[in-house]
């Protein structure tokens, strides 16, 4: 989907909402056209937010059991997987506590507004913490599904992947194949949908943008300004350190040596386009080819800290939007579906934000927040995903430096062409593919 086209839609939906909203104010004799037409837009935005609801279950539930289900039996991973999966683990784990934290900080500082859609407040009594994690085991997936209840879904997949692992190789070849013939049917749908999407954005900024004024836009540069500055707090605090302390590298030259990839994947927001540089650039850092072969493509799998920042932040910032009162411990809950979200990203653009709706979901936030993120997501896109390559790195550099001495691990073999045309690895057996965007 051309972000541009996302961005024109945004753009036309926030000026006739905000014409409406100061026509109104200054007395304008055409501000009840406006206001009409602004509120006709709307089933635009609803029909967009059905359609994005339509598939979400499905592609959550085929993207999180592939994933899990790649890595196979994790005892096969050895030393160098471990200490791979817990690199990018307790790094997303962190990047979306901070995400959290520094919106719940900013929006402290932000100016009171109205919700932008009132019909949609939520009424729904989220349950304790006990309750919560007790409903994490749905008694019966299919009655989950059709009550759209994401998160148990989200454990369930969990669960029958990791299973799914331990089979023999045959038989989870066959369920790989499936999972990965629905994924693909449904990302194909995901791309036609988002071809709708700047008609729907148009529908869902225009009336909000007319019961709100000036207040929705400034809540969404506050959002970007905050997400790229903790993205940048994130780096410097985290990557950084743990290169210097468990990879034995010295900050400043991994800053040089990660340039180019840090670039590549700024401008593609492409983790695919991404990886022939990582792996070109990673020996540079002392990384040995049997780490680099194993983690890099593990890592353009699985890590997404930056996303996982990002998505934190979002939650944050519509449930202030939304005025929705989160009890404690849906705030655990949402944790749990960042932190799973961000590991198995979807391979559709804008891909953050499409695997949300678990966490939105959590803590009682309507999806159509999905359309107010998505107008606005190209800035965030380009600089989670450079936080995002900039984590592939640091695992290699952070794994060779701590495993990567004494474990022995074969390599890969170069596998199929990207989207660009470049080749990618083909990751050892019970690794992932390096396929995602975002």
């Amino acid at each position: 989907m051309n972000n541009t086209l996302m961005l024109i839609g945004l753009a036309l939906g926030l000026l006739l909402g905000l014409g409406a909203s100061a026509g109104g104010d200054a007395g304008w004799a055409i501000a009840p056209t406006l206001e009409a037409l602004a509120q006709a837009s709307a089933p635009l935005g609803a029909l967009f937010i059905r359609a994005l609801q339509m598939i979400v279950i499905p592609l959550v539930m085929a993207i999180v059991f592939g994933g899990v289900a790649r890595l196979g039996d994790a005892r096969s991973l050895g030393r160098l997987g471990g200490s791979a999966l817990a690199f990018i683990f307790g790094t997303t784990l962190i990047a979306v506590t901070l995400g959290m934290g520094a919106m719940a900080l900013a929006v402290g500082f932000l100016p009171p507004v109205a919700n932008p859609d009132p019909g949609t407040a939520q009424a729904v009594e989220l349950p304790g913490l006990l309750d919560f994690f007790i409903n994490l085991i749905p008694a019966n997936p299919f009655a989950a599904a059709s009550e759209g209840r994401l998160l148990p879904l989200l454990v369930f997949s969990v669960l029958f992947g990791a299973a799914a692992g331990t089979l023999p190789e045959a038989q989870r070849q066959r369920l790989l194949e499936l999972a990965g013939a629905v994924e693909g049917a449904f990302i194909r749908l995901v791309h036609w949908i988002l071809w709708t999407a700047p008609v729907g954005i148009f529908g869902l900024a225009a009336p909000a943008a007319a019961r709100l004024g000036l207040d929705l836009l400034e809540s969404q540069l506050a959002l970007v300004v905050v997400v790229v500055a903790a993205l940048f707090l994130y780096t410097v605090a985290v990557y950084l350190p743990l290169v210097a302390t468990l990879g034995r590298t010295a900050p400043g030259r991994f800053v040089r040596e990660t340039l180019p990839s840090f670039t590549m994947g700024f401008t593609t927001t492409s983790s695919v386009a991404t990886l022939p540089i990582l792996l070109r650039d990673a020996p540079a850092l002392g990384v040995s080819p049997r780490v680099r072969d194993l983690v890099i493509p593990l890592a353009a799998s699985m890590n997404r800290a930056g996303s996982g920042l990002f998505q934190g932040a979002s939650v944050v910032f519509l449930a202030w939007l939304y005025q929705v009162d989160v009890p404690g411990g849906a705030w655990g809950g949402a944790v749990i579906a960042c932190f799973f979200a961000a590991a198995t990203v979807a391979p559709v653009p804008s891909a953050s934000i499409m695997t949300l709706a678990p966490a939105l979901d959590a803590v009682g936030v309507p999806l159509a927040g999905l359309g107010i993120l998505l107008g606005v997501d190209r800035i965030p896109d380009m600089f989670r995903s450079a936080v995002n390559m900039t984590g592939h790195m640091a695992a290699a550099v952070v794994v060779e430096g701590v495993a990567g001495e004494d474990a022995g691990v074969t390599g890969v073999e170069v596998g199929s062409l990207g989207d660009d045309g470049s080749p990618t690895p083909k990751p050892p057996p019970g690794t992932v593919s390096a396929s995602a965007r975002d």
